[in-house]
């Protein structure tokens, strides 16, 4: 067994790579519809699958409705214009659409991924913020899950754990006497940077510490077991990771 150390960004690529061999992805990517619906992780995720077919002029900058900056972060004016959610048919970037123009649409056969602001890695459970009154992007993805069976799959870094269960967090943070955002759990097959290294490298990983300094900040220490090869080709993989630089939409 070895130990690696993998900080926010380099598990938002490495989410990517792995979702790129997902066989829900291959499968959507010969016929059916994928929406990627905007998001930090996803915005790694469209970059890479949009490379992989091709498609040129997307930029990961922007890729997002609501992000969350520390206290001292100051924009200077030059953010990048909101592209819309990448919208794929049939191999095709189809693009200017939203998940709001598209969820009617989606039916069994498509996939839909959207990342998550909370994760209880023991059960496999993922929570979203809900930050505007009508319930933001999750809502038409729900529809399409629940009332149309589209696949909906979470992809959510390690760094976004939490230790207790969402329902009953969600449960306090949605009550009328709470401020702030309100929560929803996600009903979706949760995909972090352990599930991209078994995809990968066909490894098994745990979290077994977190943090750090000098932007190793959020970042979870992973105990990773396999044979010998696999454990040399999850090292390769790891450090190519490891050299992604912090996330930045400026």
């Amino acid at each position: 067994m070895k130990q690696f150390l993998v900080t926010p960004a380099a598990g938002k690529r490495l989410i990517a790579w792995g979702m790129l061999e997902h066989p829900s992805i291959r499968r959507v990517l010969e016929g059916g519809t994928l929406v990627i619906i905007a998001g930090t992780t996803n915005g790694y995720i469209a970059e890479e699958i949009l490379g992989q077919l091709g498609e040129d002029g997307f930029d990961r900058r922007g890729f997002h409705r609501g992000i969350i900056r520390p206290p001292y972060f100051r924009a200077d004016g030059t953010g990048h214009e909101f592209p819309g959610d990448v919208v794929i048919r049939r191999g095709r970037w189809d693009r200017g659409f939203t998940i709001f123009d598209v969820a009617d649409e989606l039916g069994r056969g498509d996939l839909i991924l959207k990342g998550a602001n909370a994760l209880e890695y023991s059960s496999g459970r993922a929570a979203v913020y809900i930050g505007h009154p009508m319930g933001g992007t999750v809502f038409p993805a729900l529809q399409a899950a629940a009332g149309r069976k589209t696949e909906l799959i979470v992809p959510v870094g390690l760094e976004k754990m939490i230790p207790g269960d969402p329902y009953s967090t969600a449960l306090r943070m949605n009550s009328a006497g709470t401020e702030g955002p309100g929560m929803l759990p996600v009903p979706g097959e949760v995909f972090t940077e352990v599930d991209a290294l078994r995809l990968l490298a066909g490894v098994d990983a745990e979290p077994v510490a977190a943090g750090g300094v000098h932007g190793a900040e959020g970042a979870v220490h992973l105990l990773v077991d396999g044979s010998e090869g696999s454990l040399k080709h999850a090292e390769d993989i790891l450090k190519r990771a490891g050299m992604e630089r912090p996330y930045a939409d400026f």
